[in-house]
């Protein structure tokens, strides 16, 4: 308890000069407890008689008055109505409006749109398409709270310590020997770090590769928080058309100057599509020629509904290019928090010095939880039954525009992931601002395509999830917003 002792002379008079003083600064506020005479005491290194006495002298003058049994609490009144307290860390003079930043500072805060802060969910939203969240109500919680359970009471001390920065060993074993086997990466444990998150990961990419003005290729359109990670860091943005098939690397600039390229091959952002074999090895012939660098965001790989999956990139890469980053917010649940990436070996370390330097190290008790949940089976068995369920709300929803909405909309990036886009044909972009309001009114959660793109596109898109959706709830979200676009223009 930080209690000063206020003044010279007898210690319980500084004493109670000093809980005065926070009384009325308003540290302690009106009807608070006070500590207990003991604890104060002990924590202070005095006699137990000198706070009662302090305490005594805060009675009798009304400052504090003691309840029988429950301890001594700050008057509701104080004695004078003129030294009523006043918030604690009153500030004496206005913050500046625009105090000085760093340059990094004020990029973020040039972003437009602004990285979210705390935004809640929208409310009162029957049907919400809100894209790139999972059904966390079928995530198995008695499975992982067993889990928990366990890890808890056999705890060791090495759970209470600092741990590694790249992350709980048996968790990058487990990861290293999962994405061997579902999505031929050709890694080891050691090149596994783990981290906040996918969007740790980007920025962690940033810190290491990118200089202020270095040239970065990057999808148009492309993931909304990744092109504001290398925006923030500096990073001179040159945009590469995507097509059906991805990113166009036909396309991408040449130079020694381009430090990467960042390119979602296995399912692209916002768009869908599925970069073939043979882009996927002039990307890499890219890179070496270059001397840039494939950053490979693997966000939803384990959704694919047609034919079989790709094999990633960094399974290609014979010359140790291509930065692989994955996350498990799309697959468990988003406030788990936990992704990874996994890098060549020569930029290990520095990675790794980058993690230690941001936070240290991810927490270790839910990577150990983690860990157990995937070497015990639960993981792929998760991941296989969502992909049955999301496989059954994709054709959902594709049945239903088809049925209600038909040749009005085009839709694409619907083989793969947990979103797809809807093109409304003949409705220009500039109504996408009503649409949205129409349909919030009407308790229906929609999103543009557009702020994924740097030049924006002229017709309305909309970016829509279905995997925290029933597929009775996915057919009468489609039908209001049918509902809804018949309202435009009148």
């Amino acid at each position: 308890m930080l209690v000063r002792l206020d003044g010279n002379g007898r210690l319980n008079q500084r004493l109670y000069r000093g809980l005065r003083a926070a009384i009325r600064e308003g540290r302690f506020a009106p009807g608070s407890r006070l500590p207990s005479t003991r604890s104060l005491a002990r924590d202070l290194g005095l006699s137990r008689n000198v706070v009662l006495t302090a305490f005594a002298q805060l009675v009798d003058e009304g400052y504090a008055e003691g309840r029988g049994g429950s301890g001594t609490f700050v008057s509701s009144t104080l004695p004078d109505p003129l030294l009523a307290p006043s918030p604690y860390g009153a500030r004496t003079k206005a913050p500046e409006a625009h105090p000085r930043l760093s340059a990094h500072a004020d990029r973020v805060l040039a972003l437009a749109p602004l990285p979210a802060v705390g935004r809640p969910p929208r409310a009162g939203l029957r049907y919400d398409f809100r894209y790139g969240v999972p059904a966390v109500a079928e995530f198995p919680q008695q499975i992982w709270s067993r889990l928990v359970a366990r890890r808890a009471r056999r705890m060791s001390i090495n759970t209470l310590r600092y741990g590694r920065a790249l992350g709980f060993s048996p968790l990058c074993e487990a990861i290293a020997d999962y994405v061997r086997r579902a999505r031929g990466v050709a890694a080891t444990a050691e090149q596994v770090i783990i981290v906040n998150g996918s969007q740790q990961a980007l920025d962690l990419v940033a810190r290491l590769l990118i200089d202020r003005g270095a040239r970065v290729a990057i999808e148009e359109p492309a993931y909304l928080s990744a092109r504001q990670v290398f925006a923030a860091a500096g990073a001179s943005l040159l945009p590469v058309p995507v097509d059906e098939h991805g990113i166009d690397v036909s396309q991408l600039p040449h130079g020694k100057d381009v430090r990467l390229a960042y390119v979602t091959p296995s399912h692209q952002f916002p768009l869908g599509g599925v970069l073939p074999l043979g882009r996927r090895l002039e990307l890499l012939r890219w890179a070496d020629e270059a001397g840039g660098w494939v950053v490979e965001d693997d966000y939803d790989s384990e959704f694919w509904y047609d034919g079989r999956p790709v094999e990633a990139i960094q399974g290609l890469d014979s010359t140790g290019r291509v930065i692989y980053i994955g996350t498990l917010s799309k697959v468990l649940f988003p406030s788990l928090r936990l992704g990874y990436l996994i890098a060549p070996e020569p930029i290990v370390p520095a990675l790794a010095a980058l993690k230690f330097l941001m936070d240290r190290h991810a927490p270790t008790f839910e990577q150990e939880v983690l860990a157990d949940f995937i070497t015990e089976g639960h993981f792929e068995r998760h991941v296989r039954r969502a992909r049955a369920r999301n496989a059954s709300r994709r054709a959902a929803m594709l049945d239903s525009f088809r049925e209600l909405l038909g040749d009005r909309v085009e839709i694409v990036g619907e083989n793969a992931g947990i979103h797809m886009v809807v093109w409304l044909r003949g409705t220009p972009a500039a109504c996408m601002h009503d649409l949205i309001a129409r349909a919030a009114d009407r308790g229906l959660g929609i999103y543009s395509v557009a702020p994924h793109y740097l030049e924006p596109p002229a017709t309305t898109g909309l970016l829509l999830g279905y995997a925290c959706l029933t597929e009775r709830e996915i057919r009468d979200g489609v039908r209001l917003l049918a509902e809804v676009i018949e309202t435009l223009g009148k």
